[in-house]
């Protein structure tokens, strides 16, 4: 029985065209700044975003924590969503690295409101009040069901931001999955950040690596922080490599996803107790309600597991599911029926 995983697009293998070309990837010491692969995928990955430099990483989480740490300086806080990546799934690293305080604020269908970002942003000299330091958008939004937050929210953060002189990050892991949804260029999306981060190793399919993207001061700045973390690559041309096939021809096949994630969810709704919100699904992430149909996530997600399913579970009542390039129109179909089974459907 093939076993079907909808654990996460994390899980995705490089291409054949990608193994190749890390094979023969021309390298030298990154360090040194010395690796021509690695500077060719920094250079064509600034240029895709709109930014004046970018900065390879091993992983999305120290691309964001970089972010964090160039931004502000200790005793400050940070702005972002109550659900937002950095500040539920990167182990405090806010806190333990960049000694920030969070102030978070309550989104809405992945979006923080910008009267609510106007009412806790502080800029007074009261000694007993940390200040703010940064505002953190999620763009696509992992926790909301992989939905795109609009342009036009950015803009007003963003908009907000410059007019309280305070920088703005995006963490875009997925932002390559926005852009398609909105039918937009990257860089509509970008332009209302000073920086971004964005994953070569989700639905892009590289096997490591995130870009950490912005102006030259701040790669500049990052790039010192990152040898302080550990994350000072020497030949790593050799991973460098499948980004820029990531990046160059696997933004467009994301559609595919996008297609798949829509019969799923019109698949598994028509199981009694399942209930889903069709306004969240965007792009590749689906998630279902199973209150009604009386398992709890965990012993829904273990009886899938026996029937070769992979899918996590979020909260009790929640089962998040996310398509990639190794699930097909035919896994699709096949993932429903099994989990039909389970309800002997």
């Amino acid at each position: 029985m093939k076993t079907i995983d909808f654990r996460s697009d994390t899980i995705t293998k490089p291409t054949d065209e990608m193994r190749e070309a890390m094979y023969k990837a021309e390298v030298g010491d990154d360090v040194y700044g010395e690796d021509p692969t690695i500077n060719r995928l920094e250079e064509l990955a600034a240029e895709k975003v709109g930014k004046e430099a970018a900065l390879f990483v091993p992983t999305g989480t120290m691309g964001n924590q970089l972010a964090l740490l160039s931004h502000t300086t200790r005793g400050q806080e940070v702005i972002l969503g109550d659900w937002s990546h950095i500040f539920r799934f990167e182990v405090g690293g806010l806190a333990f690295l960049s000694g920030l305080q969070a102030r978070t604020i309550k989104e809405y269908n992945g979006a923080m409101d910008v009267n609510d970002v106007r009412q806790a942003i502080v800029k007074d000299d009261n000694i007993h009040h940390p200040q703010t330091g940064l505002i953190c958008m999620e763009n696509t939004h992992n926790m909301a069901g992989g939905v795109v937050v609009p342009v036009e929210k950015m803009k007003a953060i963003y908009d907000l931001a410059k007019e309280n002189e305070l920088p703005v990050h995006l963490d875009g892991a997925r932002v390559f999955n926005a852009a398609l949804a909105l039918e937009k260029d990257v860089k509509e999306i970008t332009q209302y950040t000073d920086s971004v981060m964005f994953c070569l190793s989700k639905g892009l399919s590289a096997p490591v690596g995130s870009i950490l993207a912005g102006d030259r001061d701040f790669i500049n700045k990052a790039r010192r922080f990152r040898k302080m973390l550990g994350g000072g690559m020497r030949q790593a041309g050799v991973i460098a490599a499948a980004g820029i096939i990531a990046l160059e021809k696997m933004t467009d096949r994301l559609y595919e996803d996008h297609e798949n994630i829509i019969k799923l969810a019109n698949g598994l709704e028509k199981i009694e107790g399942i209930s889903i919100d069709r306004d969240t699904i965007h792009t590749n992430i689906l998630m279902i309600n199973i209150k009604d149909t009386g398992f709890i996530s965990e012993e829904l997600v273990e009886k899938m597991n026996e029937k070769g399913i992979l899918a996590s579970s979020i909260t009790n009542e929640i089962i998040r599911f996310v398509t990639h390039r190794h699930i097909n129109e035919s896994d699709i179909n096949e993932s429903i029926n099994r989990i039909k089974n389970i309800f002997n459907l």
